[in-house]
């Protein structure tokens, strides 16, 4: 069985040129989970599907570059495809924050669902499992699992966290690197040698770096991640697919 995986955005802080921030798109066994709905990720993702057929929502935390489109899903589903019960799983500030810009209780379109550090669900046939990370607002990083195939998810961390608190056997993880140099990271970001070896030690069988700031050079972190990490490393675009199976 398999997991795939196609990158809508993957821009740090705001999109550069023809991007998008923060969004992926998963699918297991004909489930389809948006994961973080950056500005641009919307437009992105029905290039890949319609919206009609979105089966869950989850959002790492309530930074606007990870969740911002969600109020826009919500004018699409709700006052023109006439979509409800859509579920959605994220932080209580997450929440507060997209209710506070949308000015009305979320319901019916959307089935919030809160979720914190330790969290352990069922997503269709996804277990979706949480860790808090090393940033600033309540954070999660989420590993996915499918009959035996393993994807995670860094969202936004410093280096004071790990893949590891979610244990072995991750296939494919997705993972922030954000700048080049600790002078931009302030330490609630990783850079692509942090996010290389924290990789590496946690025994990730094939990663994926994502969130660069725009204007960022690509080659210079895919070398500088290998580097670290011990093997190729692939570089986050929009549009890139990437599938996992046992």
């Amino acid at each position: 069985m398999a997991i795939d995986v196609t990158i809508l955005g993957c821009s740090g802080t705001y999109a550069g040129p023809l991007g998008a921030c923060s969004g992926y798109l998963v699918e297991a066994d004909g489930h389809k989970v948006l994961m973080d709905c950056g500005p641009g990720t919307l437009a992105r993702l029905q290039e890949f599907m319609p919206l009609t057929e979105l089966d869950a929502v989850v959002l790492s935390h309530s930074h606007p570059d990870h969740w911002l489109e969600l109020p826009i899903l919500r004018n699409a589903l709700r006052y023109i495809l006439d979509v409800r019960g859509v579920p959605v799983f994220s932080t209580t500030e997450t929440l507060d924050m997209a209710e506070a810009v949308c000015g009305v209780d979320l319901g019916p379109t959307f089935n919030w669902s809160v979720i914190t550090d330790g969290d352990d669900v069922a997503i269709g046939p996804l277990r979706a499992r949480f860790s808090r990370t090393d940033h600033p607002p309540e954070t999660l990083a989420i590993r996915l699992d499918h009959a035996g195939t393993s994807v995670a998810y860094s969202a936004d961390t410093g280096p004071g966290w790990s893949f590891t608190e979610f244990g072995p056997g991750i296939g494919l993880a997705i993972c922030e690197a954000t700048a080049l140099t600790t002078d931009v990271t302030f330490g609630v970001h990783l850079t692509p040698t942090e996010a290389g070896k924290m990789c590496r030690d946690a025994g990730v069988g094939e990663l994926v770096l994502t969130h660069q700031l725009p204007g960022s050079d690509p080659e210079e972190f895919r070398r500088i991640g290998s580097e670290a990490y011990g093997a190729p490393v692939h570089i986050a675009s929009p549009g890139a697919r990437f599938h996992h199976e046992t």
